[in-house]
């Protein structure tokens, strides 16, 4: 899986750190379709991170850095994405790799 262009406005990434913590608990919660929400990390946060949450509001895990480098602030700056599970891999694949999401994200401007 590549690593999206800069305000790529369609893109599927891997889900990071859902092992961690109670996270590993609400992973196994996940089927394709449900929807997640994305919060990026405040301003002077030395390496934001998107945060995926679930429909309730726990934390399952975080995008990538480089997703994070420009999907960050482009969120603080006004942009909308909505996020779906696309697809959840067994339990052999690495955990970095397991859990595959969908994101549509929309013209900041348009607001």
């Amino acid at each position: 899986m590549s690593v999206p262009l800069p305000h790529t406005q369609h893109f599927s990434t891997a889900l990071r750190g859902s092992i961690f913590g109670h996270r590993a608990e609400i992973a196994k919660r996940l089927r394709a379709g449900d929807a997640l929400i994305l919060v990026p990390d405040p301003p002077g946060v030395d390496e934001p991170a998107v945060w995926v949450h679930v429909r309730g509001g726990d934390v399952v895990g975080h995008l990538a850095p480089d997703v994070n480098a420009w999907l960050v602030p482009w969120l603080l700056d006004g942009g909308r994405c909505r996020a779906t599970v696309a697809k959840i891999n067994s339990e052999e694949t690495e955990s970095w790799k397991r859990i595959i999401i969908d994101i549509r994200c929309g013209d900041p401007r348009s607001r």
